[in-house]
């Protein structure tokens, strides 16, 4: 649907100036995600504490954007200066993009079902719109599109085109999900599952379930699992609710509308046995675990209220795969790279990965996608639609595999074009000198396997990896956040590789997330930045006195420590005839590594003020012992003597640079010190050498299975052959070692692993490239996972064993570890 400028004012309240015909087709919130063809977009400028959407308007306007939707009071800029542009000018662009998703909620005469609750709602979600997919037209929240401003981004993709809505609904604080309400209005609701997720913004569970069943006070009919009882509790007294059709599944309750019970005994074979109105099925089903049956039971119950039958239930849910909750960034082959999404097989889906993938890499984009598995939509308006977004995106190359595709191919124009029946007719011709330099997203519904084409594309084949979840990394920037005032600004420390996950890929996220600096510890490190596309301001914390000209090359800014230093930068300075070059000053406050003593300040405020060609940005120092409440009185007396030598050379200068002098534990510890600046390194992935509340698990070390063997009574294993058992054992070889970072002292017994739902000793040596474990009692299998570290085994339980601290064990692992970036 596309709708003009003139109307969009109209529903949202607003003034508008420039051509009111200008017709919208897309919403864009992310200026990164801007595509080579935007006629056609608004751009909704959102202004949050450390963004703002207004300052993206000149680029996106020579990127092709014609259509803004902008806050009065705070658009600074003049509309001429965009003379074929229209701006709608509001109040609260994010209060009118609730008022566009409400008029296309009023005007879409489909059947919309809405999903909340604390876990599971994606997975329901999911599930849910794929067996009823096949059986009708279905659209459904992109990814986990559940919050303020991801809830009317899914409601824009509403159409007559299609008989269902499943929107996906979430909250993390009072009155979110009533305004979500407003705009959804569903006809059917689900409650999901109670949990504790932002529960430190709700004074108990009740108040939580009380808030989320806000989403239902419209609806006719509220599905959820009366076995919950405090859910069950809560629906049945809330007076808001008083004649809803209630719909309620049970394993145990027979009051219940549609009784559902889990037979687990044959753990290769789980079933559901279910039984409504007098009739019983049995449902085979795909998974065992207790949160997926929760949500096949919820999902079997919504179907048989449906009306769907008893073979189109069990036919739909044993074919169910698991749903990839991220996409995947990995390195490929012939300097490429590479982003596999197996989310879901739709076009929105596909949109979003698109923009993703633009907003992260300037290479040129390859799409290789499957046949959607999209029901009974029409597929010539289907496959249309994908053809068109695909070209706007700016795709440069498209592989299309399987036979709709095929049968749809004059849709597609695009420069460069194959199209193959199926996954093994594409890895038949495949040739890998064909990729080259480029962006490749890899797009496949389930049954096509790209997993098999991934393997082709990815630069390395090692099993083991190193994964870094960048939602967990901006939750606890976030969580940072929260001890600073509004102003103070944030260094993000991206050296030795960051902490081991790799620099680019962090900067990029970071930057775009508001960190107003980077710093690197060595000038290589700055310029690989640079060529990788990196243009936030960096400051190199140990310049090397012969890597000065290319510092300044790259528009790179030193710290600098001492006389010598300074005198010898300067002197580079005035050869490029340069002025005022921003430098940052290190105080030595009581650390005694790199900085000017006190003693040594009057002769370098002399050298400042005389010279023109620098100028201080910023004037810092290191807490020795921030973490150690023993050595608190030492680290005041720091900050004490940062204070007055900082204050001193401000006077003296008549310079107004930035103060910093904070690390992670500094920031949770002694936020008083927090001066203009802050400097944040390992915290930012959820280590912390303090006790912090709210911090994510951001990095984790993976391997898999690569073979399983039974080891008689008797028999040690490995070199040495260690750990010897009098009893017969079931052990699995890991291709994980000390080269990767796994440490010989995790050997023989003293260190864990995670798989299988168990902690599992690692026995015998740790070797070079591998290691043993003890998987006695288990069914793993070669190809399972095992988790090293991350959210079942703390990093700090491989220190406290090793005896060394988690910047060690981080920066430890080696390169040829694959660094793969999780996004939701």
């Amino acid at each position: 649907m596309r709708i003009d400028v003139r109307t969009i004012a109209e529903i949202t309240g607003s003034d508008f100036t420039g051509d009111p015909g200008l017709e919208v087709q897309e919403l864009l919130i992310d200026s990164r995600k801007v595509s080579e063809l935007s006629r056609g977009t608004m751009f909704i400028a959102l202004r949050g504490e450390r963004n703002d959407g207004h300052r993206y308007i000149p680029d996106l306007y020579r990127a092709g954007v014609r259509v803004f939707l902008v806050i009065g009071k705070y658009y600074t800029g003049k509309f001429e200066d965009f003379p074929e542009a229209s701006f709608i000018v509001c109040e609260d662009s994010l209060h009118a993009l609730h008022k566009i998703a409400a008029w296309k909620r009023r005007n879409y005469s489909g059947r919309v079902i809405s999903v909340t609750g604390s876990n599971g709602k994606t997975v329901i979600k999911e599930w849910l719109s794929d067996i009823l997919g096949k059986y009708e037209s279905v659209v459904r929240s992109p990814r986990s599109y559940n919050s303020q401003v991801g809830v009317p981004l899914s409601l824009w993709n509403l159409s007559d085109e299609y008989d269902t809505a499943v929107i996906e609904a979430g909250m993390s604080k009072p009155g979110e999900i009533g305004k979500l309400e407003n705009i959804i209005k569903p006809d059917i609701g689900i409650f999901s599952h109670i949990g504790e997720a932002h529960q430190e913004n709700f004074t108990s569970i009740d108040e939580k379930i009380h808030e989320k069943l806000s989403l239902f006070v419209n609806s006719e009919v509220i599905i959820y699992p009366a076995d919950k009882e405090d859910i069950h509790n809560s629906i049945i007294s809330d007076q808001r609710l008083k004649g809803k059709r209630l719909f309620s599944w049970s394993a145990v309750k027979h009051n219940s509308n549609v009784t559902i019970i889990p037979d687990l005994k044959t753990r290769n074979a789980p079933a559901l046995k279910v039984i409504y109105n007098g009739r019983k099925f049995l449902c085979n089903i795909p998974f065992s675990d207790r949160a997926s049956v929760d949500n096949l039971s919820t999902v079997v119950a919504t179907l048989v209220f449906l009306g769907l039958n008893s073979k189109q239930i069990t036919e739909g849910v044993k074919n169910l795969l698991p749903v990839a909750m991220r996409m995947e960034q990995k390195e490929g082959i012939n300097n490429c790279l590479l982003l596999e999404d197996f989310y879901n097989s739709d076009p929105g889906s596909l949109r979003i990965a698109m923009e993703y993938l633009r907003g992260i890499s300037g290479k040129d984009m390859t799409v290789i996608l499957s046949d959607f598995i999209q029901g009974i939509r029409d597929k010539d308006q289907l496959y249309s639609e994908v053809a068109g977004s695909i070209k706007k995106a700016g795709t440069k190359k498209l592989i299309a595999i399987g036979r709709d595709l095929q049968k749809y191919s004059k849709y597609f124009n695009i420069h460069s074009m194959a199209f193959y029946n199926d996954t093994d007719d594409f890895i038949e011709s495949f040739i890998p000198a064909s990729f080259s330099d480029e962006a490749i997203l890899l797009k496949g519904a389930r049954i096509f396997e790209f997993e098999r084409i991934g393997r082709l594309l990815e630069l390395k084949t090692h099993q083991t990896q190193l994964e870094i979840n960048l939602n967990a990394v901006l939750a606890n920037l976030d969580t940072f956040r929260s001890y600073l005032d509004k102003d103070t600004k944030i260094m993000a420390m991206v050296k030795a590789f960051a902490y081991g996950a790799g620099p680019r890929e962090i900067s990029e996220w970071l930057t775009y997330n508001g960190v107003d600096y980077l710093a690197v510890a060595y000038t290589d490190e700055g310029i690989k930045l640079r060529k990788d596309g990196i243009t936030s301001r960096i400051m190199v914390m140990n310049p090397d006195p012969y890597s000065l000209r290319s510092l300044l090359d790259y528009d790179l800014e030193p710290e600098i420590f001492s006389q010598d230093m300074l005198d010898y930068f300067i002197s580079e300075v005035k050869r490029y005839g340069i002025d005022n070059y921003p430098v940052h000053i290190k105080l030595d406050t009581g650390m005694h590594r790199l900085g000017f003593m006190e003693e040594d300040i009057d002769k370098m405020v002399n050298t400042l003020i005389k010279c023109k060609s620098v100028s201080i940005a910023s004037v810092f120092s290191h807490l020795a012992a921030a973490y150690d409440p023993e050595m608190d009185e030492y680290t005041r007396k720091q900050a004490e003597r940062f204070t007055s030598i900082s204050n001193y050379i401000r006077s003296r200068t008549g310079n107004g640079f930035i103060q910093h002098l904070l690390n992670s534990a500094g920031i949770v510890r002694f936020p008083e010190y927090q001066f203009d600046m802050v400097r944040l390194g390992i915290g930012l992935y959820g280590i912390t050498e303090v006790k912090m509340e709210g911090l994510k698990t951001g990095i984790a070390f993976f391997t898999r299975i690569s073979q399983v063997k039974t080891v008689k009574g008797g028999e040690g294993l490995g070199y040495g052959l260690k750990n010897a058992s009098k009893k017969e054992r079931r052990i699995a070889i890991l291709p994980v070692g000390y080269a990767d970072g796994l440490r010989r002292m995790m050997g023989q017994g003293r260190g864990k692993v995670y798989a299988g739902g168990k902690h599992l000793s690692i026995i015998g040596n740790v070797c070079m490239d591998m290691c043993m474990i003890d998987i006695t009692g288990t069914n793993l299998k070669p190809g399972d996972k095992v988790e090293i570290f991350g959210e079942n085994i703390s990093i700090n339980s491989m220190t406290d064993i090793c005896q060394t601290i988690p910047y060690e064990i981080l920066t430890g692992i080696p390169v040829r570890v694959k660094r793969i970036f999780l996004y939701e």
